[in-house]
């Protein structure tokens, strides 16, 4: 499963410096994670860890940024999530990645604890 988020770079998401503040970003990162475990079980999500959150290329005021996540393994409980953050120049129509990290998002039911994460159905497209 995947979700994917499409944000502009606004003058009150940015520093001193006209660079997008790292936490406004990973918030971005969280909510697309989120969306795509969400997808995955049918159901709400929380997040447990995120991890190995590699900031290469600023992301700069008034940037499009396209932050795409991607389930790619289950366990019982839980599911491990990629997010690619890339940026993209509109007028040369070029893409670049910026960012990349992974996220462990933990299925729950309505009392907020923790269920299984079901099957994977083949029509779902994983």
């Amino acid at each position: 499963m995947r979700a994917t988020i499409l944000q502009s770079v606004f003058p009150q998401d940015t520093n001193s410096l006209g660079t997008l503040f790292a936490g406004t970003l990973v918030g971005w990162m969280d909510k697309a994670a989120a969306y795509a475990a969400m997808r995955r079980v049918g159901g709400p999500v929380v997040t447990r860890a995120m991890e190995e959150i590699g900031f290469r290329i600023p992301l700069r005021l008034g940037e499009l940024v396209e932050v795409d996540a991607q389930v790619i393994s289950a366990g019982t409980t839980s599911m491990r999530v990629r997010v690619d953050v890339w940026r993209e120049d509109l007028a040369a129509t070029e893409r670049e990645l910026c960012v990349q990290g992974h996220f462990t998002m933990v299925a729950v039911g309505a009392d907020g604890r923790p269920v299984p994460v079901p099957a994977e159905s083949p029509d779902l497209g994983g």
